[in-house]
């Protein structure tokens, strides 16, 4: 089993930035990456950004976000693994619930959600 828990998130006018985290624990050696998905009202669940844990930290991102939003991990703490998303430049349209996302060799694990809102 892994547990994500998430923070970060909040109200940002458009332009300004957020950074959200995402600390992993538990089975942690069992995932090969981790993310970030989000949901707006009305939209379908999509893929923000990805890591790949080890091998170079391999990322991705999609259109919407490239160029504005950075994606990292660290595991310094041999038994946490933490990724992070820096938000910048933040358009009204980023407002969604974002959620954390651990893929494992068995499982893929959830995060609760934290609510960023871009509003002026």
């Amino acid at each position: 089993q892994v547990q994500l828990v998430e923070s970060g998130g909040g109200l940002v006018q458009p332009g300004g930035s957020l950074r959200l985290s995402c600390a992993a624990s538990g089975s942690i050696v069992s995932i090969y990456a981790m993310g970030w998905y989000r949901e707006a009202p009305g939209k379908q669940r999509e893929l923000v950004a990805s890591i790949k844990i080890g091998g170079g930290g391999v990322t991705h991102y999609s259109d919407s976000v490239k160029g504005r939003f950075t994606i990292s991990g660290d595991n310094a703490k041999n038994t946490v693994y933490t990724v992070w998303l820096q938000m910048n430049s933040l358009k009204l349209e980023d407002t969604a619930v974002y959620y954390c996302v651990a893929e494992g060799l068995e499982a893929d694990y959830w995060g609760q959600g934290t609510q960023v809102t871009v509003s002026s």
